[in-house]
């Protein structure tokens, strides 16, 4: 009885627990094979091994398999939660839970102030609040999630790990990567419902849903005329400003806007840019070769309502119409009379100065 206990307690000592990933260990000077026993391994000498004629590549390749499925079966226990969609693995299934909500789009988080759902709690919390915990220790920018936080250092440090693999260039955020990429594939996943137009951003489908709407969010203080974006805001302020920050260093006018200043530079550069297929005769501006074009084409695309007639420019539709509605807006500051035309109003300026039109 005493030789089988002590046989016993040496079987016993001879297992032991699975914790690191090592699939050989030494015992003195004698060389041992673990082999996995569910989460125990038996200790076994390799001298002892009953199969001597494997070779011992295949018998390390069977190990190696092994130890690399018990590291499988280790993670699945760390990570239990896996998504059937992207098959990413997860710890918590309160993350596992959120994980999911990107895939199928449900907001359960319904803010009870304005309705407004959303995917995760921290968003609905902080949103009416204003609390921002996360703050920036460069620049003092508070931020309501950390993951935006982070994002933002991006700016001090310069870094960005995104990479174009088409042009090169590079981004701080996955997401502005992926919107990027849509000048390369030409996708456009944001569709008008009304006329079926096309965007690659959801953002310029929001300002192009104003056209149907009518909304115009953005009003002049000083006048109250509105407009659908804030830049056309901006531009329309320097009216009253009076301010025009783009210059001519050739001979100093002073534009609004940019576009308005690269125009006026064709005047001195003489550069034109456009030219007519049929004809061969050159613009500095787009829309002139346009309106050019429409005397090949015969196009005249502005009718008048009350006669019909038709013209190939919208302000030659708009002289016409003084003949219907008997505006005359030039009129003669000694004798009163008014005219159709500015024109008619030169030619009649020159009897009150006696000179022959």
């Amino acid at each position: 009885l005493a030789f089988i206990k002590e046989e016993q307690e040496d079987l016993k000592h001879q297992q032991i627990k699975v914790e690191e990933k090592e699939v050989y260990c030494s015992q003195g000077e004698e060389q041992i094979e673990l082999k996995q026993e569910t989460d125990t391994c038996m200790v076994v000498p390799v001298d002892e091994q009953t199969d001597h004629t494997e070779s011992e590549p295949n018998r390390n390749q069977v190990i190696f398999q092994e130890a690399a499925e018990a590291e499988n079966q280790n993670q699945g226990r760390r990570k239990p939660f896996s998504s059937v969609i992207c098959e990413k693995r997860l710890t918590f299934k309160s993350v596992f839970d959120a994980r999911m909500r990107t895939h199928t789009g449900e907001k359960p988080f319904t803010c009870v102030n304005c309705g407004k759902s959303f995917r995760q709690k921290s968003n609905l919390t902080r949103t009416h609040t204003g609390e921002k915990p996360f703050t920036c220790v460069t620049c003092g920018k508070s931020f309501t999630q950390k993951h935006v936080l982070t994002r933002h250092m991006m700016i001090h440090t310069g870094e960005k790990p995104f990479s174009c693999v088409t042009c090169g260039k590079r981004f701080s955020g996955k997401s502005n990567l992926s919107q990027h990429m849509r000048i390369h594939t030409g996708e456009k996943l944001f569709s008008c419902v009304n006329c079926g137009k096309c965007f690659s951003h959801k953002h310029v489908l929001t300002r192009h849903m104003m056209i149907h709407t009518g909304e115009k969010l953005f009003s002049c203080v000083t006048c109250g005329k509105s407009f659908t974006k804030k830049h056309d805001l901006t531009h329309h302020v320097m009216i009253h400003t009076g301010e025009k920050p783009f210059l001519c260093v050739t001979c100093g006018k002073s534009f609004l806007q940019k576009r308005n200043l690269s125009r006026h530079m064709m005047i001195h550069t003489g550069e034109k840019p456009f030219s007519c297929v049929n004809c061969g005769k050159c613009f500095s501006q787009k829309h002139d070769l346009t309106r050019h074009m429409m005397i090949h084409t015969g196009e005249k695309p502005f009718s008048c309502v009350t006669c019909g007639k038709s013209f190939c420019q919208k302000h030659n539709l708009s002289i016409h119409m003084r003949t219907h509605t008997g505006e005359k807006p030039f009129s003669c500051g000694n004798c009163g009379n008014g005219f159709f035309y500015k024109l008619s109003l030169t030619q009649h300026m020159m009897t009150h100065r006696g000179d022959k039109p």
